[in-house]
């Protein structure tokens, strides 16, 4: 099984003809993931051809999942227009949006993702990587090539360590691996991923990835202490982020001792979570918590 992706999952991609849709479609298609049509207005009616795979072009979400049956959708488009992307999708009624776009003006998040609450669509993002459930499917820019399927869910706030997690235990592999963004706001939460990783029978251990900012993490280890009764292991980046000094990444708002690397762990390991300080001493605890 996985989690909010499935090779039974069929697949919009809003900006499918820019430079970055038309990129990361082939590597989707490339990975088996069915795309079944791209969204541009101005380009309705046409087809473009991926490697011999036609892929038709809608001119709108609810034209797209009329013709297809599609229940997800990879936005690819500028954050100018991202607000209007998210929620012409949830209006049109689609299940899961994954916003890979950066730079979204957070007031438009905020908008769009009360937007999609309302119609019942699960939003993934904004700025992030997308989510990948290994040999089933992927949505987004996530590599299709680093790991194998496997009994391991990750999610994660940072794209890139969600990549070196991945290929640390390609060996052991992953039931599905979400990158929930790090932006102050975002529409799925660790604890979103936790529950449905907690509720599904074929994932066998959980890799929680946080960073430094925010409290998302001390909220993920109240509801693990509370709710989940399956292992998990953790990583905190910014154990080595300077005190007092302003850091670029949108969610890294640290006050005081709130916030930091060393707060996190704290939390994450009262809730009995094993933190790794490292990326391969997190992959170790994995191994040795699936070797007990």
């Amino acid at each position: 099984m996985a989690i909010h992706l499935t090779k039974e999952s069929k697949i919009l991609v809003q900006g499918m003809t820019g430079g970055e849709g038309m990129k990361h479609t082939r590597r989707m298609l490339a990975a088996g993931t069915n795309v079944v049509g791209g969204v541009n207005p101005r380009k309705a009616g046409r087809t473009v051809d991926f490697h011999d795979r036609p892929v038709p072009v809608f001119g709108s979400v609810a034209e797209g999942m009329d013709a297809t049956g599609a229940d997800v959708t990879v936005v690819f488009v500028p954050p100018a227009f991202t607000k209007a992307a998210v929620t012409e999708a949830a209006d049109a009624g689609i299940g899961l949006a994954v916003v890979i776009t950066e730079g979204v003006p957070v007031h438009d998040s905020v908008a769009f993702l009360d937007r999609a609450r309302k119609r019942g669509t699960r939003v993934i993002g904004p700025n992030c990587p997308g989510l990948i459930s290994p040999g089933q499917s992927g949505a987004g820019i996530i590599p299709a090539d680093i790991t194998k399927p496997g009994r391991i869910g990750l999610v994660s706030k940072s794209g890139t360590l969600t990549y070196q997690l991945m290929y640390e235990l390609r060996d052991i592999g992953f039931s599905t691996c979400v990158g929930i963004g790090g932006d102050p706001v975002v529409g799925t939460t660790h604890i979103d991923c936790l529950t449905a990783f907690q509720e599904d029978p074929e994932t066998d251990l959980i890799v929680l990835i946080g960073e430094i900012g925010g409290d998302a993490e001390e909220r993920a280890a109240a509801y693990i202490r509370d709710h989940v009764t399956k292992p998990v292991v953790g990583y905190i980046a910014g154990f080595t982020a300077p005190e007092g000094r302003t850091m670029g990444h949108a969610g890294a708002i640290v006050s005081g001792s709130s916030g930091t690397a060393r707060a996190k762990q704290q939390a994450l390991e009262a809730a009995g979570v094993r933190v790794g300080r490292t990326p391969t001493e997190t992959a170790r605890y994995v191994l040795a918590v699936l070797d007990a």
